[in-house]
């Protein structure tokens, strides 16, 4: 079977939200973590969606280049009808760190059809574009903000959203000529829609899709599948994609092997406010909190936390690692440092008292802790939360194959997120 979807997600976390929805809709699907090997390709069998998660969200305009070119040759040598760039539903994107246009202008390759599609929103998550411009909901009770008010994303302390409309931001990206159709369209139809469509594809470099409901997301996903049995399409926007593409039918799974019993880690390295609601109600797990500053400079730090969290799994214990401050933010020229040490302490941990089940919260710090681990693929379990989903890790070393791993972006998932996963 030939996949007739790909998409890359620029960070891990929303590489798996994006698995997620498409075992959901009922689709063979997979994920891994680069470009595949041959043998691991052949391992998951037929496919009718391959994915490649990847850590674009955080990388510089050359970094995106050389990490995406090889990923648009694969999946034009797959033969792929959509290409799906799977960004965060928010957009956020900085011309110097995880630039939007540099990814599309890289993905484009020979055969595609000349303009873009943005569909802009994901109203499963609480985001609503509207003439262009987005909204996301905040907080438990999710209270709706245009982006540039809203309380966290306005405020990213990488990439702050201090433009709303969609338009204004790929401009500023890089990414002229942006055209838009808008959701008073798309209530007009099929042939409303297609009419709009042919006429914007004549000059518009990229047309960017309204979407406030379930019902604009199918009538996109009806003009995505007329449009990819023409020519292959480049889409960049959040899961609604693939909700848009396929059609549901019942879901498929991927099962876990082994005993599930026994202790959790957990690793919270995200610093916004849902995560660290989420770890505040984490009451079944003992946590271990950890000084970024003590960590970055001290081999001997990180020894004993790796020790500290050793003793408490084997006493049978959950374990949760924070990196978070308990107030504050580390600064933003540490961040990575901080991402890759911590890989490194869960690596170790884990090599001294194996875990069959993982939580991650943070997206850079899910990809570099997946990544170090030497996973190379992801296969669909379950959802556990909106936006959140539990993956079963695929992996050479016997120790570490078909773990259930949860990751989790800083905005996504209930309070009790945490809690819930003891029970999986």
């Amino acid at each position: 079977m030939t996949p007739t979807y790909g998409w890359y997600g620029d960070d891990f976390t929303g590489a798996t939200d994006t698995l997620a929805t498409l075992a959901g809709r009922g689709r063979r699907a997979f994920l891994f973590l680069g470009i595949p090997e041959p043998q691991h390709l052949a391992r998951v069998g037929d496919l009718e969606a391959v994915g490649i998660a990847g850590a674009a969200r955080t990388l510089l305009p050359d970094e995106m280049r050389r990490e995406l070119s090889p990923v648009g040759a694969f999946f034009r040598d797959l033969g792929v009808r959509v290409l799906h760039y799977k960004c965060c539903s928010t957009f956020d994107s900085a011309p110097e760190r995880g630039n939007l246009a540099i990814a599309a202008a890289t993905l484009r390759v020979d055969g595609m059809h000349e303009t873009t599609v943005i569909l802009g929103g994901q109203p499963s998550l609480g985001r609503y574009c509207a003439f262009s411009n987005l909204f996301a909901s905040f907080g438990a009770d999710g209270d709706i903000f245009r982006l540039d008010r809203h309380p966290t994303m306005s405020r990213h302390p990488a990439t702050p959203m201090t433009e709303a409309d969609l338009r204004r931001h790929f401009g500023a990206l890089g990414l002229p000529d942006v055209e838009a159709i808008h959701w008073t369209v798309i209530e007009k139809g099929a042939d409303a829609i297609a009419h709009e469509w042919r006429r914007l594809s004549q000059t518009a470099r990229a047309t960017l899709f309204d979407a406030l409901d379930a019902r604009h997301i199918d009538a996109v996903g009806r003009l995505l599948r007329s449009e990819s049995e023409k020519s292959s399409l480049l889409v960049l926007g959040p899961s609604s994609v693939a909700q848009a593409f396929f059609e549901a039918r019942e879901a498929v799974l991927e099962s876990a092997s082994g005993s599930m019993d026994g202790p959790v880690l957990a690793f919270v390295g995200s610093l916004s406010p849902t995560s660290r609601a989420q770890m505040a109600a984490a009451h079944s797990y003992r946590r271990l909190a950890i000084m970024p500053e003590s960590v970055l400079s001290s081999a001997g730090a990180r020894e004993r936390i790796v020790q500290e969290a050793v003793a408490m799994l084997g006493q049978g214990e959950h374990v949760m690692l924070s990196t978070a401050p308990e107030a504050g933010d580390v600064p933003h020229n540490a961040a990575a440092d901080l991402a890759r040490v911590s890989a490194s302490l869960v690596d170790a941990v884990i090599r001294r008292h194996p875990v069959r089940r993982l939580a991650v919260a943070g997206g850079d710090t899910s990809s570099r802790i997946v990544q170090h681990l030497g996973y190379w693929g992801l296969g669909y379990h379950s959802q556990i939360s909106n936006g959140v989903a539990v993956s079963v890790a695929r992996s050479d070393d016997p120790a570490r194959d078909r773990m259930l791993v949860m990751l989790k972006g800083g905005q996504m998932g209930h309070e009790q997120l945490f809690e819930t996963f003891l029970r999986h």
